[in-house]
């Protein structure tokens, strides 16, 4: 006992998964782990409460769960919470697996707990065996470094104490500590993903290599020592490759070309953006492509735009419209623009500033209006006397695809008075004969 004692203890310590004080949230089921678990927990002399789930997935056995933990609670004077679930009828509501929807139903009750209690932490009972099988179903369904090293100690406020201790330490000290626990049948059944690696797959790996379980236990310590310096190299590679402004974020072609993995490091980059390996994939085969290919995460939007990846928030709003009546003096939305009305006199001086705009106000019509670009759309460019398209406007002054899609127009009638930002029509400057103008500058923050 005193051996398995010290050996939590010190794995506890060296992970900083507990503080000296604050009460810490105890998930028991009533099984042997989560019995352990507590008991070592107190033992060590922690401040415990329980806190105990209905899935009633188990009919009878549900309610014998609830009332040996409830009772287990009352021999300890520890306080004790318990909740109740449908989780059959959640599942089917979210269209998930019902051990999706436990897994959800529990661990967020916990930590609306935790909250409620101001606790410091919620305990869990993984051990080593369920983070070996937690590697193997990883490996089956296909996985990355990070699915290699299994469940980790601590997972925000959640901790994993007896992950330093697999299923026969655990009997044994059970057994020496002459605790009761109660058995979860459905773990006799291979009808769970989990029990048919414990059941019969582990069993047949044993048979190969009798120490299996300990050389798969040494693997993922490797494994995490391996993730950490993959994670170095990729914050590296971020630094390096990654240009962020205010308005999207560039990845260096040229840059990621020389890197030895490039789909790798493009995949990690890429994933904090929700875009899948699937489509990295295509993404790494077009990077020596003509500019303008378009790749799309749930989120976000790439563009491959000459030298650089462009990433961008996808807008939910495309067809805005916004109004600007004659007594506008200023518009906040979608940017704000000042407007002023001015009297032509010798002192006044045409800007040639493109984001603070002179025009003939004469010959504007109201209400104006402030919208996208759209195909078909043209205008007479400043100093143009001949119509041109806003698409071949764009190609003309190298647009990315990004700049095309954030295009506004300032609009007057059915003639574009302002590609704002850019460039004024031609109708619409001020001359020799202009008595009266607009004056409309943007600040872009």
């Amino acid at each position: 006992m005193l051996k398995t004692l010290q050996k939590v203890q010190k794995y506890i310590y060296n992970h900083h998964l507990i503080k000296s004080e604050g009460q810490i949230i105890v998930g028991v089921s009533g099984g042997a782990d989560s019995v352990m678990l507590l008991h070592l927990l107190l033992s060590i002399g922690y401040d415990c409460v329980i806190a105990h789930c209905n899935f009633h997935l188990r009919a009878d056995e549900s309610e014998r769960d609830e009332i040996f933990v409830q009772s287990l609670a009352q021999k300890l004077k520890i306080p004790y919470y318990h909740i109740d679930f449908n989780t059959k009828e959640i599942a089917k509501e979210k269209h998930i697996s019902i051990e999706m929807a436990a897994r959800d139903l529990r661990y967020n009750w916990f930590k609306d707990l935790l909250i409620e209690l101001n606790g410091q932490a919620i305990a869990v009972a993984h051990h080593a065996d369920d983070n070996i099988e937690t590697l193997l179903m990883n490996l089956v369904r296909g996985t990355g470094l990070r699915g290699l090293t299994g469940m980790s100690p601590r997972n925000g406020n959640v901790i994993r104490p007896l992950l330093c201790c697999n299923r026969l330490e655990i009997e044994k000290y059970l057994l020496e500590n002459q605790l009761e626990y109660v058995t979860d049948s459905s773990n006799l059944s291979n009808d769970y993903k989990r029990n048919k690696f414990r059941n019969v797959i582990l069993p047949l790996l044993e048979e190969i290599n009798p120490s299996v379980r300990q050389t798969l236990c040494e693997s993922i310590e490797r494994f995490e020592g391996t993730l950490a310096i993959y994670e170095q190299a990729i914050s590296n590679f971020n630094d390096e490759l990654i240009e962020i402004n205010s308005n999207n974020v560039r990845i260096n072609i040229c840059l990621l070309n020389k890197q030895i993995n490039k789909k790798i490091i493009l995949y990690e980059l890429l994933k904090p953006y929700g875009f899948s390996s699937a489509v990295v994939e295509q993404i790494v085969s077009h990077l020596d492509s003509e500019s303008g290919k378009l790749f799309y995460s749930v989120t976000h939007r790439l563009v491959k735009d000459r030298d650089f990846l462009i990433i961008s928030i996808i807008e939910s709003k495309k067809n805005e419209l916004y109004w600007i009546d004659s007594f506008i003096n200023e518009l906040t939305e979608p940017f704000r623009i000042l407007i002023s009305k001015q009297q032509v006199d010798r002192n006044f001086k045409i800007s040639k500033n493109s984001k603070l705009v002179h025009i003939d106000s004469t010959k504007l019509h109201y209400p104006l209006l402030l919208r996208h670009w759209q195909d078909g759309d043209a205008f007479y460019p400043c100093g143009m006397n001949k119509l041109k398209k806003i698409s071949d406007y764009f190609i003309d002054n190298k647009f990315s695809m990004l700049d095309k899609e954030n295009c506004w127009l300032l609009v007057s009638g059915n003639d574009i008075v302002w590609v704002v930002g850019h460039r004024i029509d031609n109708r619409y400057k001020v001359t020799e004969n202009t008595t009266q103008i607009i004056e409309l500058a943007l600040h872009l923050e």
